[in-house]
């Protein structure tokens, strides 16, 4: 038995799978967000370890071999020498940091930090708001030991081991080169003085061995203490590496309150637009190379609120997709809802949403499927600035619609291979901690699809509407 966590944005998840791959166990547990100001998104570091303590205790598992450790990226989670928390966790949905966003594109800090790192800051990613807290609060980074990660926090508070490893480095600070610490980019940023508060990297570079280790140093849950820990990818890697992408070109998208699309290379590009994540790829067995990560800030919350707004519940989806036709007679949608702006495939802080070619004829079912559509042509804007070229893995809540699958195979114009589920990142972090821990695994069985969706319907005409209304947008 292998334990998977996966510490989400709204949801903490446990999962225990057998050597053969199957779930025998779920647990869950939800945590809050809280909005403590406008633009500002927070968390509870305290009440999320208090979750990941109450999904193992639910989980009820005898005798597990390992366990692994995934959970959401970017944000800031301060702690003291111990792991606790010495402030509120601030979530990468947060936007107080779009300022310095802007100036750093103003004055070639942005450019300069891309071309380094082939990662784009962007309000909630870890510099900005590192550079936030350092001018309105240096009294708490004063007393901060460290600027960890959310499974960063979850492992030290665990195991005591004070580390991160390669996927969450890569987007602060670190050469994808040679997967270490440019401190030299602290300095671009006036953050030198800071240098301290980053935590290690866990077998720096990237041929090596993988995600940081530890033992649990009490019970917890049930599970005894000496268990064997491993602690990453986040969980945009670990839902690539559940779901099976392995080969260069190939794609992800998971279908979550972002669409996060991510593409597999073997080849490091830090040309083009500045945008998205290039994350480290390798260790413990894995592929090696990068993912070219497009994680937009659009997704499923941005179907939930048209939901809303037409008084639709989620059991009605396919049935309004059903009633409206592709083009949806001509109702657009531009999914750029999040208080933050954008941050892939184009960075642009103050970038908002647009519901267009409405008229008295057009009924809730045209507005829906406009939303759905629209998000399948982000997600097609985000694989094509990523360089995919393969097949697409896809996984996420948005997957229970069977018909809104359909219309991101007709966006995409490729076939799309639903990931054996559930809980594929958890999946990904327990099947890397098996890499890391030497145990023996048929990593076909435990990846393999369960479904696939053919594209029906050519989208070509409706996704270059979609590329010219975006345009027409950012030059507003």
């Amino acid at each position: 038995m292998i334990v998977g966590v996966d510490v989400g944005t709204s949801v903490t998840k446990a999962v225990a799978f057998t050597l053969d791959g199957e779930v025998t166990a779920v647990a869950a547990r939800p945590t809050v967000l809280r909005h403590p100001a406008s633009g500002q998104v927070e968390q509870d570091a305290e009440q999320v370890f208090r979750s990941v303590e109450g999904v193992l205790a639910n989980l009820a598992v005898e005798g597990p071999l390992a366990m692994g450790i995934t959970g959401q990226g970017d944000g800031l989670w301060p702690l003291d020498a111990a792991g606790t928390p010495a402030a509120p966790a601030i979530s990468w949905m947060d936007g107080r940091a779009a300022g310095f966003v802007d100036a750093w594109m103003a004055d070639g800090t942005f450019e300069t930090l891309f071309r380094r790192t082939g990662n784009a800051p962007f309000p909630g990613a870890g510099a900005p708001l590192l550079a936030w807290l350092d001018r309105f609060r240096p009294g708490l980074l004063d007393r901060t030991a460290t600027v960890a990660r959310c499974k960063d926090m979850v492992m030290q508070r665990l195991t005591g081991v004070r580390v991160t490893d390669m996927s969450d480095a890569s987007n602060l600070f670190t050469d994808p080169r040679t997967g270490r610490r440019d401190l030299a980019l602290l300095e671009v940023c006036g953050l030198g003085h800071r240098a301290g508060l980053l935590p290690p990297i866990a077998d720096s570079g990237p041929a090596a061995p993988g995600p940081p280790v530890g033992e649990l140093l009490a019970p917890v849950g049930g599970l005894p203490p000496g268990l064997p820990v491993s602690a990453g990818p986040y969980d945009l890697p670990a839902c690539a590496a559940g779901a099976g992408v392995a080969g260069p070109g190939e794609g992800l998208l998971i279908i979550g309150t972002t669409l996060a699309c991510q593409v597999h290379v073997d080849r490091l590009d830090l040309g083009g637009e500045p945008a998205g994540q290039t994350l480290l790829y390798g260790g413990s067995g894995g592929p090696g190379g990068w993912l070219r990560a497009m994680p937009a800030m659009t997704g499923t919350a941005a179907l939930d609120w048209v939901l809303r707004l037409v008084g639709a519940g989620h059991d009605e989806l396919d049935g309004l997709l059903a009633a409206s036709p592709p083009g949806a007679h001509g109702v657009r949608f531009l999914p750029f809802l999040s208080a933050g702006g954008e941050r892939a495939p184009f960075v642009d802080p103050g970038v908002r949403g647009r519901l267009d070619g409405l008229e008295l004829a057009r009924s809730r079912a045209d507005v829906v499927r406009a939303a759905c559509e629209g998000l399948a042509f982000a997600a097609r804007h985000c694989f094509d600035a990523a360089g995919l070229t393969g097949e697409v893995a896809v996984c996420g809540g948005g997957t229970a619609s069977e018909a809104w699958l359909q219309i991101f195979a007709d966006a995409l114009g490729r076939p799309l291979r639903l990931a054996r589920g559930p809980e594929v990142g958890a999946r990904g972090a327990a099947l890397v901690a098996a890499r890391r821990f030497g145990l023996a695994l048929d990593e076909a069985a435990w990846t393999r699809g369960t479904r696939w969706y053919e594209p029906r319907h050519d989208r070509e005409d409706g996704y270059h509407r979609y590329l010219d209304d975006v345009a027409a947008l950012r030059a507003m």
